[in-house]
């Protein structure tokens, strides 16, 4: 597997809090340069990187992150607005409580509407795997077929853990066809990068893959 098809499959991420609009700015510097999927940043500059990429790299950002636990109107606005912005995919975060309280309706139904704002725009969806049992991962993969996102996610990379090989093998065995997966969090090496996709990772969420590729040209 070469490195360009390991990058056009990276979300190249930054969404700490104290990302600047500069270090947003390297950020489509370096996805233009390696040709990745996409950037995903946070709502607040998705105005600023799609004005500046003009259409080179998709805009990505994401809703009710990171804890998912704001009202499904709060994401439904939040989704309006960021695709008003320019953003052309959409990474939500699901309420894990009501998932935990087994109100599937809910977590469907929130997922539901906000794929109906997205309409032909790419819908993940982040389950936050660090925080769930198996047979709740497998419920979720089940829920996000039927609401007919686009994705299933691992992880915001703000909780206890990130993307691991079995919970992708496990998605890969229990997501309907028309459900993508991505991996996110803790991404680090390029062999890491390689088994995601092996697994059936269709999408990473890391900067460390660019990073990595930087400074080897260094």
């Amino acid at each position: 597997m070469d490195t360009q098809k390991i990058l056009s499959v990276v979300d190249h991420t930054l969404l700490l809090q104290t990302s600047t609009w500069e270090e947003i700015k390297e950020i489509c510097d370096d996805a233009m340069k390696y040709q990745t999927a996409s950037v995903c940043i946070p709502p607040c500059y998705v105005k600023q990187a799609h004005d500046y990429m003009k259409g080179q790299i998709k805009v990505c950002t994401v809703i009710g992150f990171p804890n998912g636990n704001c009202a499904t109107a709060t994401k439904v606005f939040e989704t309006k607005q960021a695709i008003a912005d320019g953003a052309e995919e959409i990474d939500m975060v699901i309420n894990v409580g009501a998932l935990k309280a087994k109100d599937y309706a809910y977590v469907s139904d929130e997922i539901k509407q906000i794929k109906a704002v997205c309409k032909d725009l790419i819908l993940k969806v982040i389950i936050e795997t660090c925080l769930l049992t198996k047979e709740e991962k497998i419920r979720m993969c089940e829920i996000v077929t039927e609401s007919c996102a686009d994705f299933i996610k691992t992880s915001t990379g703000f909780s206890t853990g990130g993307a691991t090989f079995e919970d992708i093998a496990l998605f890969a065995e229990h997501v309907g066809e028309n459900v993508k997966i991505k991996a996110a969090g803790g991404i680090s090496s390029l062999e890491d990068a390689k088994k995601f996709m092996e697994l059936g990772a269709d999408r990473l969420g890391t900067s460390r893959i660019v990073k990595i590729l930087k400074a080897k040209q260094q």
